[in-house]
């Protein structure tokens, strides 16, 4: 038994910013092509669904189901990458030339984003998110003048999500997976290297994001 302990510097936790973000094209239920996201703005997490449904009988609350939560996010951005082309409904017909208004094309994701506390401030850790299963909406293209307050535009998508089958002896457990946070402070520093080698590439291996059964075998 311990006494509980108020406002410990190093339990003074928070998150910021965001970095590191990678597209992952989908080859039919793998993510072997691995490209750079520069200039990622914000990601706006969204959890929809896991809302209770009630069902009365017997002048009671008889039982009570809850509907399945789906993940889906809100990405801002400078710029992407131009892989990201047909995942935002563009394809080249030529080298330069894009038709609009094509099939959008699945894809994964992975950012980064970093965990401060009071003790050490900014940069006590990371957490890194893996996202499975995105498809890009629609999204609006704001066109400015240059004027005496020039601003760089920025890019929005809303992304939606089919998660993905959580496979392997040991794992039948987990439902089925969108978005996989990995937390930096909390997993062994070499497991963290051995997954970051899998995301982003060696110098002799492609980047690829790997399904929820690999990343449970990497760290555990």
């Amino acid at each position: 038994m311990s006494k509980l302990v108020w406002d410990v510097l190093a339990e003074r936790v928070y998150e910021l910013g965001v970095d590191h973000g990678v597209l992952y094209l989908d080859g039919t239920g793998t993510y072997d092509d691995a490209y750079v996201w520069n200039g990622l703005v914000s990601v706006n997490e969204t959890a929809e669904g896991g809302e209770p449904n009630d069902s009365f009988a017997d002048n009671i609350k008889y039982f009570s189901l809850t509907s399945a939560e789906q993940y889906k996010a809100t990405v801002e951005a400078f710029t992407y990458p131009e892989q990201f082309a047909e995942c935002d409904g563009s394809k080249a017909a030529l080298t330069g030339v894009y038709f609009g208004q094509q099939p959008r094309k699945a894809f994964g994701f992975s950012y980064r984003t970093k965990i401060g506390n009071a003790a050490v401030g900014d940069n006590a850790g990371y957490k890194i998110h893996l996202v499975y299963g995105c498809k890009a909406a629609p999204s609006d293209k704001n066109y400015e003048t240059v004027n005496d307050s020039p601003e760089a535009i920025t890019f929005s998508w809303d992304f939606d999500s089919t998660p993905v089958t959580v496979t392997g002896e040991g794992n039948e457990g987990y439902s089925a997976v969108s978005h996989i946070t990995i937390d930096s402070t909390k997993v062994a520093k070499a497991k963290i290297e051995a997954l970051e080698a899998i995301l982003y590439g060696t110098e002799n291996a492609n980047g690829r994001l790997p399904l929820p059964a690999e990343v449970l075998s990497t760290l555990a």
